[in-house]
Order: structure tokens, then sequence, then C-alpha cells
């Protein structure tokens, strides 16, 4: 720790000083560091750490966990969230509220005057990202040429990777764009140039509640580049946001630039699909028979969501009205091959129950799946429901403080 001053009047002198030369952040940190009398981190809004100043190893452990003992600053610029400060005094050192304005505002101004560059930068390549994915530019030397702009080369190859993040907590930060500093850590880690963007809303799944998708354009000759960046996302996620449900899904190569929209498609049909089932990463090699469906989702997905409508989507509804379990109970008689007794064992109930609820499904749909034909329509239904990002809602009953029981309709099938 530095030694304290006696004349603060100076030390903020020379912090002013410090920002007006464009010392940079380290130096303006240490600067705040002997005007606080205090051990500093500084973070961005994101949470990642810029600058350290007089801090031990056991400091920045406890600084980094906000434990005890640590204090923490918001720093705003017009109101708007630009990072924070963590500090822990030295014993016995006091800094009135006057001063410690100034040094969070001179902090503050500087980490956005710091961050200007970074922004542009950010947007150049979200408008860019967002322009692939909507097939807004299609001509293959633009392509090129935009991309060599923001530092990366795609005329030899490369792949789309999306990242969705569901929040299974309530978050008080600013997740979306620690989502984005994770994702461009991570791919600089592999020392591979990749683009990374936040996707707007109605880009993104059809998901009730807080999600955020994140799409990146990796250059990538080969397909197991891609790859290992997908798996080393789906191990850092975890460690970095465990509060968070996070789906990984990536595209083939594509060796012709002006096929990177249809990568785009590929890798979002690849997270959907693995979200629908419960995986945390999935090629969109590895679909199966999904694969079938992507011209519809990238040509014509009104054409997929009418189909959809025609067959699974009663079955939704009435699941959420009446809190059944139809369109669950349609998917295990699917997988055990039409077969009652392992779909009764499957989905723990009675063999009548499983009927009753076929019966149920056909009333609805007009689809009978002890047929071959209703089996396949429902099927690809659901098949058309999971590539379209279609997440199940819950139902009025199901929601917090909701009275389920009075809700359910005395026809609806029990369990």
């Amino acid at each position: 720790m530095s030694a304290p001053a006696s004349n603060p009047a100076q030390l903020l002198d020379a912090l002013s000083e410090a920002v007006e030369s464009g010392a940079g952040l380290p130096a303006i940190t240490r600067a705040a560091a002997r005007v606080m009398e205090a051990s500093l981190m500084l973070l961005d809004r994101a949470e990642a750490v810029l600058a350290l100043a007089d801090v031990s190893a056991a400091q920045e452990r406890a600084l980094l966990g906000k434990r005890a003992g640590v204090e923490v600053l918001e720093l705003r610029v017009a109101d708007e969230p630009v990072g924070e400060l963590r500090y822990v005094s030295v014993e016995g050192g006091e800094v009135s509220l006057s001063v410690r304005r100034i040094v969070v505002t001179l902090l503050a101004l500087e980490l956005e005057r710091s961050r200007g560059p970074e922004i542009a930068s950010e947007e150049v390549a979200r408008d860019f990202v967002r322009a692939v994915l909507a097939r807004s530019v299609t001509d293959r030397d633009d392509i090129v040429a935009r991309a060599s702009g923001l530092g990366i080369a795609v005329s030899d190859g490369a792949g789309i990777l999306v990242v969705r993040a569901v929040p299974t907590s309530a978050q008080t930060i600013d997740w979306r764009a620690r989502l984005l500093a994770l994702v461009e850590r991570t791919l600089r880690s592999l020392g591979r140039g990749a683009i990374a963007a936040l996707l707007e809303a109605h880009e993104g799944p059809r998901h009730e509640g807080d999600v955020a998708e994140l799409a990146a354009i990796i250059p990538a000759p080969e397909p197991a580049l891609i790859a290992k960046a997908a798996n080393a996302l789906s191990l850092e996620a975890p460690e970095s946001m465990p509060t968070f449900t996070i789906t990984i899904g990536f595209s083939r190569i594509a060796a012709d630039p002006a096929d990177l929209y249809r990568a785009g498609r590929e890798a979002m049909l690849a997270t959907n699909v693995a979200a629908a089932e419960g995986n945390a990463v999935l090629a969109f090699e590895a679909t199966g028979s999904y694969r079938l469906l992507l011209p519809a989702m990238s040509e014509d997905p009104s054409e997929l969501e009418a189909f959809y409508k025609e067959t699974a989507h009663p079955l939704v509804l009435y699941d959420e009205q009446y809190e059944t379990d139809l369109l669950a109970t349609v998917e295990a008689y699917l997988d055990c091959d039409g077969n009652v007794t392992p779909t009764a064992a499957k989905m723990f109930t009675h063999r009548h129950t499983i009927r009753y609820r076929l019966e149920r499904v056909r009333e609805l749909t007009g689809h009978d799946l002890t047929s071959t034909e209703g089996r396949e329509k429902l099927g690809l239904g659901i098949k058309s429901m999971r590539v379209l990002g279609i997440a199940r809602r819950r139902g009025p009953a199901q929601e917090d403080g909701a009275a389920g029981a009075a809700l359910r309709n005395p026809r609806a099938p029990g369990d």
C-alpha cells in the first residue's frame, strides 16, 4: 500500500493530471488509490477487471468475491452504468464523500472515453453480423472486405456459432454484456480471429421470459476449429456464468463467404434443437433428420409455422391451459415406436391413461397416432416446433401464485 498522503488536494491534482495527460487506466487507478488510501479494483460493465492498484493476492480474491469489508461504487456517465469500482480502505483510512465523488466521476469519464473506439468497433461488428444473418449483405467481395475491416479473414472459410443464455435466477447486472465479453474472451484465447454480436430480441428464439442470443463469425478453414471453439465455450460458460443455462449450436464451414447466411441458419437450427433436447452444445451435422427442415426454415419459415399450427400447436395450447402432458406423451409414444406399454412406463402412468391421451390428441389435432400418417405428421410438427425455436410456455395455472386447481378442466386427463 502506498504511503498515505498528507495533502489530499495535491493528490487530487495528481489524479487530474493523469487523466488530462492520457496516462491510461492503470496509472489513473493508481493515482485514485493514493487519493482514497485504498486498494482498488476497476471493472467494466461486464465485470471484467481492467486495472488494480495496491492490491495483494488476498485482497484481489476478496475484491473479486465482494467479501466483507469490500466497498462497491457504481461508475455512471449520464445515468448510464459504465463500470464498477471496488475498494478496501487502509486501516484507519477515511475519505470524504466529496473526494470520493470526484474520484468516481473522473474514473467513470476516463473509462467511458477509453471505451470509445471499442464501442464503435462493437457497433460495426454487430451491424455486420446482423447483416449477414439477415442476408442483407450477399456480395462475396463485400462480405470479405467488411470482414477484413473488422480484422478477420473469411475468404478461406468460416463458420457461425450461436450462443443462447437463459438465467435461472434473478440478475442485477448487465449480464448480456457479460455474455458478449465471455464469448469474445474465449474465442481470443484460442488464437482465432472472430467477431461476435448480441442479437435483437426478434432475431432470437421465441422464448418466454429473459433470454439473450449471440452469434459469432469464426474464420475456420477446417471444421475441427469451430468445433473446438464451441467446446471451449461449453466448458467456460458454466464456470463464468453458473446461474445460466447456456446452449451452443454451430454450423458447417462455409467455404464461400457468400454462404455465411446459410451457415447462420444452420447454427440457429442446431441451437434450437439443442435447447429443445437439453443438449449444451450441438453441431448442425449432428441434428439428424432436422437438417431436412433447414430449407423451409431459411427460405419460407411461414410454411413451417403453418404446419406446426396444424399439428403440434393445439397440444401446446391445451397443455398450457390445463397443465396436461399431451405433447410429452406424443413424444414418448413416438420414441417408443407407437407402443403403449413402454410409453406408459416412460411416462410413469397407466396404459389406460396413455390411450385416453392419444384419443384426446386425435380430437384436438385430427391426427390419429395409431396410424402411420398420423405419427409422421405429428412427429414432423414437433420437429418444426423445435427448428423454429418455439419454446413451451408455462400455462396460467403454473404461474407463481396461481391457483392451479381452479383452472383445471374436469375433462382434462389426470396423471
